[in-house]
């Protein structure tokens, strides 16, 4: 199921407009949620997997980012509903070198795997 293309997605909104302040962390109250980000525009060549690597990790935020071979940039994300909607955010706006054309977030359902950490992976 696709959430969003864009900003449609209600906790992606919510930040957006500011109705969830960006604190760096957030618990949602233990809800651990994954979802599947495909970003598609000028996202490679110009270091944006490395600084999606910080930023999840400055955010308390596991899972893995990849380059694809179409030239896109796949992001799974995993932690709170409140923490991925403030990466997606940066995900669009966050890489002044970056030209982000669209987003497609996916939310993968439970059970999923559990990740340790945020980390960089070859592209596919």
């Amino acid at each position: 199921m696709v959430l969003a293309d864009g900003w449609y997605l209600p906790a992606i909104a919510a930040y957006r407009f500011g109705m969830i302040a960006d604190t760096g962390t957030a618990s949602d109250d233990g809800v651990l949620v994954t979802w599947l980000v495909r970003v598609r525009g000028r996202v490679q060549g110009i270091g944006y997997r490395d600084a999606c690597v910080h930023r999840a990790r400055a955010l308390g935020v596991t899972g893995w980012v990849r380059n694809r071979m179409d030239a896109s940039v796949e992001v799974m994300l995993q932690g709170a509903p409140t923490q991925l909607a403030q990466m997606c955010a940066w995900l669009d706006e966050g890489m002044p070198a970056a030209l982000v054309e669209g987003m497609e977030v996916i939310e993968v359902p439970a059970p999923f795997p559990r990740f340790d950490r945020f980390e960089l992976l070859p592209t596919v």
